[in-house]
């Protein structure tokens, strides 16, 4: 039977801005980490990010070089899905439904009956994943925030086949990896995408209706006390990933017309403006 203390393999899907951060933040811990994705390119830039990430640190006196060299020898970056033989595995792709589904159970084919699957999704309810999923009991929600090496929050939200055994590991594996992890239960959104929805929801509806531009709005939410506005907010989660998830919400609260996505977000993913990723987004970089 799996336990904590049993975990010493790690493995995170899909290598961009968030799979790499949780990788980093893994193998700090101490755990031997395979970083996965189907696009080598994906992970040398990953690799580069780690190393940027672990040198600035660094520099400002948060970790030793000792602690760099080991973090970085405990990574292990493949495009190779059969290498994932893990005691977690931490799925940081797409925020689409079949995708995940057909990854866990890809997994499952040639992991242990004890391994634990987190989904890092920010809106799909973890009900759902775990339905088409063999072993639905050790599906779990394991939400980082952006950008996961800095951030210290992380939900832990149970399905309701979740087994509380498999809660508690993934709550504790979160605390040593440096979080904080708060519990919380299966909705749309979770806690903090539910609330923070309508800061971009809302930011949009005022600049569509032009009453002030997307700098003045960030400069105002900004003197109020939040270190970031919106547009830089969703410029740096990326524009396209934003609105994947109030799309997302949009459905699964059965279009409540609070939580529908803006025309001025969709026209910035079709003309691929994601943001600080892509050079533009509601800025320049």
């Amino acid at each position: 039977m799996i336990s904590f203390d049993n975990i010493k393999t790690i493995s995170v899907i899909g290598a961009g801005t968030m799979g790499s951060g949780i990788a980093q933040m893994a193998a700090m811990a101490g755990y031997k980490v395979f970083l996965f994705d189907i696009k080598k390119e994906a992970t040398d830039k990953a690799s580069d990010n780690i190393v940027k990430n672990l040198n600035g640190a660094l520099e400002r006196g948060k970790i030793t070089e000792e602690l760099k060299q080991t973090t970085l020898s405990n990574i292990t970056y493949t495009t190779t899905l059969t290498d994932l033989v893990a005691d977690v595995h931490i799925e940081a792709v797409l925020e689409k439904l079949d995708i995940k589904q057909k990854l866990f159970n890809d997994l499952a084919a040639f992991n242990s009956e004890e391994s634990i699957f987190a989904t890092n999704t920010s809106s799909i309810p973890i009900t759902q994943i775990a339905a088409g999923v063999k072993g639905a009991e050790r599906v779990i929600g394991m939400h980082f925030f952006n950008p996961a090496h800095i951030m210290k929050l992380v939900e832990v939200i149970s399905g309701a086949a979740t087994s509380a055994k498999i809660a508690d590991i993934i709550k504790r594996l979160a605390e040593k990896m440096g979080k904080q992890a708060v519990m919380a239960k299966d909705a749309p959104g979770f806690i903090v995408n539910r609330v923070a929805r309508h800061f971009y929801v809302e930011g949009l509806k005022i600049l569509e209706e032009n009453v002030a531009s997307h700098e003045a709005i960030d400069e105002l939410v900004e003197a109020s006390g939040f270190k970031m506005g919106p547009f830089k907010l969703m410029d740096l989660i990326g524009v396209d990933t934003n609105f994947s998830v109030t799309s997302s919400m949009y459905q699964s609260f059965h279009y409540d017309s609070k939580f529908r996505p803006n025309r001025i977000q969709q026209q910035k993913v079709d003309a691929g403006f994601h943001g600080r990723k892509s050079g533009k987004g509601f800025y320049e970089y």
